[in-house]
């Protein structure tokens, strides 16, 4: 997927069309003692997290033989189906992935190669949303933002 507008203008579009595309989405499973090792697949570690309040979290995982990255948004207490989103973007390659949808346990897992670039990721469960810019690159400071809109 080529992303070609801002992050936060796509969460938002996101956030607005979810509504109206929720009947169409395939639903994630609800599975108890969800990680992001389960949902991303055998190899991938976490490589680093963002709080979505406190509702959840956003994992960003690694498969150093594939050199794939994997995000996946992960709630503190599955339930009824809710607005969520998982998304990653590689800014040098202009190459990104996501999922939106209603979903019980988890959004993702969205995948990108990522290997040697700094990643810009993030997701949403209902109207709060977290994204970490310029993430895992090296020696440079990444930029979280926490929104509700």
């Amino acid at each position: 997927m080529r992303f070609t507008h801002s992050i936060l203008g796509a969460a938002a579009l996101a956030a607005l069309s979810v509504g109206a595309t929720t009947a169409l989405a395939a639903p994630a499973s609800a599975a108890p003692n969800t990680t992001p090792q389960k949902v991303c697949g055998s190899g991938y570690k976490t490589v680093n997290s963002a709080a979505v309040g406190s509702l959840g979290t956003v994992y960003l995982a690694y498969n150093s033989t594939n050199g794939n990255n994997c995000v996946v948004t992960i709630r503190n207490n599955p339930g009824t189906r809710v607005d969520m989103s998982a998304w990653i973007y590689v800014p040098d390659t202009n190459e990104g992935d996501d999922d939106y949808g209603s979903y019980t346990s988890y959004a993702g897992p969205s995948y990108v190669i990522g290997k040697g670039h700094c990643v810009d990721w993030g997701g949403g469960i209902g109207n709060t949303y977290v994204q970490v810019i310029g993430s895992n690159c090296a020696s440079l400071k990444e930029h979280r933002t926490t929104y509700t809109g």
